[in-house]
Parts: structure tokens; sequence; C-alpha cells
């Protein structure tokens, strides 16, 4: 037998003279240079087609603004995107998915109190079916009866259960309390109003929501930019209309106040929910800030998170982030607890917040997310899907491929008293507002005497 030795991983570490040095990071390549048209076409529908040649494939992604103000559009809307691919008057759902499955194709739909989404993928080659398909989808959709009903069912018993869940229950929550009626805060439709949805409704819905005017097509992969216009133009030249897609009306400016402490009995977990108004990505200060919530929240080494999870334990995952909406943003703070920690998850959530003003990042904690920040972007856009998801949600707001190209630059040249600014005028406890979902009789004696909190009353 042969004796082996067994070193730890501190021995391995270290070296006779002491700790090994870990090398420095690499120097942070800039993005690559992407060949891309940026055009709108005869009917009024905005193109972004790049060139991303490392697949033969393609990557199309587009957003149709679809709001209303209709208490039913929500329910007739999640519908629509249910069956707005069951079928068509030349191809039914088969025929649909035969066609696709022959180029690597998929297509898939979506719908929020924004937009209605479509995100399809096929081979280079098989471009021109994808783009009939989209056609035929986007101008002859039937919504033959009996799927938009078999459809309609199922879609009542997937929110049936999505209601019951935690996060769903708590978004709502922080959604009626940020804004109140605003049909923004229409993302989830009651199950009874989708079961009242005819098909009669959707088609309508279709005829006068699906339209190309104000609406945003992104074209990623192994593709001419300048040659595909054309195909584009050819292939939806049916989908036409005088009206412009409907935009979801300017959210209210997010005032600061009070956390409201939602009752949900029996909970033995709460979800921590904060929110305030912050910047649009066209704002100069917008890099700051988003290095400022980096070393707040952003990501795994960040202060909530050394906080809260890897110092108190008092939840699994905690995060701060943005979220934009037309132009309008603001950032969340985000933490699910068990109900004996959640005073003392609150009071250390706004003790960070504090704290980034207070104690501002240093030039290591400003360098270190800086180099994840643009690392992270880089990864985003390194994929065909990456790329064409990152730019169609720039494109939804006006922006394109150079604000992409050009942010790393923009993030590099932040300095670091720029950030503690940002974390001083954006983080400050008394800008924010948001919502506690849980147990009300076991929470609202610590939280209400911790302060800054009301409690829900049973009539609202």
């Amino acid at each position: 037998m042969t004796s082996a030795t067994h070193r730890s991983a501190e021995e391995i570490g270290r070296t006779a003279t002491g700790p090994r040095a870990l090398p420095p990071l690499g120097e942070q390549r800039a993005a690559a240079d992407l060949a891309h048209t940026d055009t709108v076409l005869g009917n009024g529908l905005r193109v972004l087609a790049v060139r991303k040649a490392n697949v033969p494939m393609v990557e199309l992604r587009m957003a149709i603004p679809f709001a209303g103000d209709d208490p039913s559009h929500p329910a007739t809307a999640e519908v629509l995107a249910e069956t707005i691919a069951t079928g068509t008057r030349r191809r039914d759902r088969v025929a649909i998915d035969t066609e696709l499955a022959l180029i690597g194709g998929d297509l898939g739909t979506a719908v929020d109190p924004e937009h209605l989404s479509v995100s399809a993928s096929s081979l280079a080659s098989g471009l021109p079916t994808l783009l009939d398909v989209l056609a035929d989808v986007l101008t002859e959709a039937s919504y033959v009866d009996n799927e938009v009903r078999r459809e309609g069912d199922r879609i009542v018993e997937r929110l049936a259960v999505a209601r019951t869940q935690p996060r769903v229950i708590a978004r709502e929550a922080l959604q009626r309390h940020r804004y109140g009626d605003h049909p923004y805060t229409r993302e989830v439709p009651k199950p009874e109003d989708v079961a009242r949805v005819t098909p009669e409704a959707v088609r309508a819905l279709h005829a006068s929501a699906v339209l190309p005017s104000g609406s945003v097509l992104v074209l990623v992969g192994d593709i001419d930019p300048d040659a595909v216009i054309g195909d584009l133009e050819r292939a939806l030249s049916a989908w036409a209309s005088e009206k412009a897609a409907r935009e979801l009306p300017a959210l209210p400016v997010l005032e600061g106040g009070d956390l409201l402490l939602v009752p949900r009995a029996g909970a033995v977990q709460s979800q921590l929910r904060l929110s305030a108004q912050s910047l649009p990505r066209t704002d100069p200060r917008y890099p700051a800030l988003q290095l400022a919530n980096l070393v707040f929240g952003g990501y795994f080494s960040s202060r909530l998170v050394e906080n809260i999870r890897e110092d108190k334990g008092y939840t699994y995952s905690a995060h701060s982030g943005f979220e934009f909406t037309g132009q309008n943003a603001t950032v969340q703070v985000e933490a699910d607890t068990a109900n004996e920690v959640t005073a003392a998850a609150l009071l250390e959530t706004r003790y960070e917040l504090g704290r980034l003003g207070l104690v501002p990042p240093t030039d290591a904690d400003v360098e270190s997310v800086r180099q994840y920040a643009v690392g992270s972007l880089l990864i985003g856009s390194s994929s065909q899907a990456g790329l064409a998801s990152q730019l169609l949600g720039l494109a939804a707001v006006g922006l394109g491929v150079e604000w992409l190209v050009e942010h790393p630059g923009r993030v590099a040249a932040v300095t670091t008293d720029e950030v503690a600014q940002a974390a001083l005028d954006f983080f400050a406890p008394s800008r924010f507002t948001g919502v506690v979902v849980g147990d009300a009789e076991t929470l609202a004696p610590q939280l209400t005497a911790l302060g800054g909190v009301t409690v829900e009353s049973s009539e609202s």
C-alpha cells in the first residue's frame, strides 16, 4: 500500500512564504462591433436587425404595446396570448408546429400590462418560413372556438394555483400599494374573469390591438441586416393599420412612506418588498446608480446579502434591482423571511440603506462592482438570444445598439464620489415604501413598534 497525503483548502492556498497571491483580474474586453440596421417599415413597425453569426441561427423578439383600461382586458389579453398561434386561416395548430419544427424553430407569446411579446427562433436558412408563419399569426389568427375554450380552461387552473403563491400575492400587494388602480397593476388576471372570456372578445381585441405602428421587432443572428429589412417589409406588408398600438399610461412618481402590512393568516414566512423611485437608463447618473445598487444588494457579495443572509441568516435570498416601465424606473428590494425574524430583517435592511449613503463604497468596492456590471453585460449579450432580449428591452424605450455598445464605457468612467452621491440621493430609507405580506397577528406587534409600518384594514 502507498500512503497518500491530503492537503486542506487552506494548505493548498499557501506556500512556504505565506498565502498565494490571487492573480489580478484580466482586462475587460470591449463589446464586439455589431453590424446592424435600425429602421421603421412602411407599416410603422420599428425593426432592429443585428448580425451575430456565431451560430447559423436567428433569434426574433417583438413587443407590441398592449395597454387597456377595461377591467376585462387582462383576462382577454391572457387568452389571446395563449391562443394567437393555435391556428390561422391557412394553418391549424399542427401545421404551425410542423413547419416550425422543420426549420428547427419555435414561437411563443406572452403578455403583461405593457406589451404583447413574441419570442421566436429558427435556423438562419429557415428565416423565410419563420417570417411567413409570424405574418400569418399576426394577420390571420383564427381563434377557433374550441381552442379558445380549451386554453381558457387551462389558464383558469394555472391562475388558481398562481394566486396562492406567496410571491404572486406579494407582487400584487406591492403593485396596489404603489400605484392603486393604474392599469399597470393588473398583471395576473382573476380566474373568474378568464372563465368569462369569449372567442368573439379575443378576435375583437386582436383586430383592435395587435398593431404594427409603435411596435418593435428585433432580429439577431446569421443575417445580412440590410437585406433582411426587405424580407421583413415583404413578409409583413399585410400587417397594417392607420391606428397605433396603445401605450401604457405614464406611471406616477413613487413617493416614500410607510410600509403596509398585508395580512396573510397562518403564513409561516413573510415577504418583504420595498420600492423607491429611480432613474431611467437614459439619465447621465444611471451608471453611478447602477453601481450603487450592486454594492447595496444587486449581487451575491453585496452589503445586504452579507448582512441578512450570510451574517444573520434571516433569509435565503435577498436582492435589489431595477424595474423599467416605459420611461419610468424604480428600484426594488426583496427578501423572504421567517416570521420570528421579519422585524429584525426589516430593521437591518433599513440600516443598510442608510449606511450606503453615510458610509459610502470604497474605491475597491466600486472597482469590484464595476467589473461585475461590465462582465455581466458582456456575458448577457454574448449569445444571440441574450442579445436579442437585451435589445428588445432597450428598443421598447427608444434606445438601440449604440446604447448597449457604449454602456461599458459609461460604467468605466464612473467615479467613487459619483457612486457615493447616487447612494445618498437614491437609497435613503425615507425614499422607500412597500409591503410586508404575512401573518398579521404574529407580525403586527413587532413591526408597528419598529415604526413606519401600518396594518392593512380588513375593509381594504
